[in-house]
């Protein structure tokens, strides 16, 4: 999944959909930081940022998942992992 297919869910009336697309985006983005911070060594090119500030945006995403993930809970709002789509 890529943002782009999240944008029909993100345009909802329906709250729940359009949390669940926040709870996609995130994971997608989430993912596609991680993968850059893991290859640092072997990126295509040279950050201007240090990867100390990549750690602290990714742990940054960590809490804002837990969080959405606690509320869906909460509210009975069913979220997925966007590898299970």
């Amino acid at each position: 999944m890529e943002l782009k297919d999240t944008i029909e869910l993100m345009q909802s009336e329906d709250y729940k959909e359009r949390f669940r697309a926040e709870h996609q985006q995130l994971i997608i983005r989430y993912k596609k930081l991680k993968k850059m911070y893991d290859n640092w060594n072997n990126l295509s090119f040279v950050p201007r940022c240090p990867k100390s500030i990549y750690k602290l945006q990714l742990e940054a995403m960590e809490k804002y998942l837990a969080i959405l993930e606690a509320r869906a809970a909460i509210e009975e709002v069913p979220v997925w992992d966007v590898t299970e789509k």
